[in-house]
């Protein structure tokens, strides 16, 4: 395996640069990366998605946070669907499927594979105005599994990749995680009592894990974020719980909580070196070849894993369909239809309230 296949890198804007296509075609990355300022419009998006996709010689990973609610890329141009807090406390099964099933569809149309969701944290702190207010699935255990589980299932029914997080357990995160690293002090056993049961009862639905960049130092006495932590990843995640087929992915290494303290080509090979499987680097993209210089001196042996678990899941990769204008109207008056069958009401009660993390801002 080359380390290149380790990257899932960002794009600036709606169009590729030239200086983009010559980087990602030299360096052939694992995959990319979109946000809401790479997205005008349906056919623009496709359009771009279909351009990434010509520029690799394997087919790629074309991820995105399309979670609902405030964290909904595709806002530009479709209705937003309720949230996760909004459509747990409807309390209807139905609308949550609904929800994975037009999400599903829309992202297959517009050329994207990968939905970084369903979020698996445990809010703990209902009441907190942090980067977790609405995007859990449930304030138990069993209510995360419900409810993630059902929007999961028929996400992946219309052949996108889906992406838990934010491993081990972002609902103990009191603070925003992406510019210092908050502390949650619990041991794997504190941990076990409910923030991991959503992971391995989910587990043989999922295609992949996010890791926090939290700190949690009563598992890893180092020092270094869950993201970076060999003890977490792999000790954890993998050897513990059993996770060891489907693909681990960093949170976003370019977040200051991760640039104060290592710097992303470190940061990078920490993460490989500790069982993960693709590295995200959503803005610092264009400083990819020294990421990649990095990863080129780990040994072939730390790869071998990752070449297997990266092969499995392309394999579950699919062509999308023809773009077309008439599908894209049907899938916008489902999710208006949604909203209207969950909130009752066409606006957003959201909108215009101040972001609580930079993630809505992407």
């Amino acid at each position: 395996m080359t380390p290149n296949q380790l990257l899932l890198l960002g794009v600036s804007g709606p169009e590729l640069t030239r200086e983009e296509t010559a980087l990602y075609r030299k360096l052939q990355p694992g995959g990319f990366i979109l946000f809401t300022r790479n997205l005008v419009n349906a056919r623009q998006t496709r359009q771009l998605t279909d351009e990434l996709r010509g520029l690799c010689e394997t087919p790629p990973f074309i991820a995105i946070d399309n979670e609902g609610g405030r964290v909904w890329r595709s806002a530009p141009f479709t209705p937003t669907p309720p949230s996760a807090e909004q459509l747990r406390r409807k309390g209807d099964s139905q609308l949550i499927a609904q929800a994975g099933w037009v999400t599903g569809r829309l992202l297959d149309l517009l050329g994207i594979n990968f939905n970084l969701a369903p979020v698996l944290d445990i809010d703990h702190y209902p009441e907190a105005s942090n980067s977790l207010r609405g995007r859990s699935w449930g304030e138990s255990d069993q209510e995360v599994i419900n409810n993630a589980g059902v929007f999961n299932r028929w996400q992946r029914r219309q052949r996108i990749l889906g992406c838990a997080k934010h491993f081990p357990a972002g609902g103990r995160a009191m603070s925003d995680p992406h510019h210092h690293l908050p502390l949650v002090e619990m041991s794997i056993d504190e941990l076990q009592v409910n923030d991991l049961i959503p992971y391995t009862a989910l587990m043989p639905e999922l295609d992949a894990i996010m890791v926090s960049h939290l700190h949690f130092p009563l598992i890893d006495k180092g020092g270094l974020p869950a993201s970076l932590s060999r003890n977490i990843i792999q000790g954890l995640l993998r050897d513990r719980l059993g996770f060891e087929q489907h693909l681990v992915l960093t949170d976003d290494l370019d977040m200051g909580a991760i640039q104060q303290g290592y710097g992303t080509p470190e940061a990078a090979c920490l993460a490989i070196e500790a069982g993960a499987d693709l590295v995200l680097l959503c803005h610092e993209f264009m400083n990819a070849h020294q990421v990649l210089a990095s990863l080129q001196e780990l040994p072939d042996l730390c790869l071998y894993d990752s070449d297997t678990r990266i092969g499995t899941a392309r394999g579950r990769l699919r062509a999308p369909p023809e773009f077309s204008e008439k599908k894209l109207t049907t899938i916008n008056e489902d999710l208006a239809k949604l909203r209207r069958e969950t909130l009752g009401e066409e606006s957003d009660p959201d909108v215009g309230k101040p972001p609580q993390s930079p993630v809505e801002d992407y």
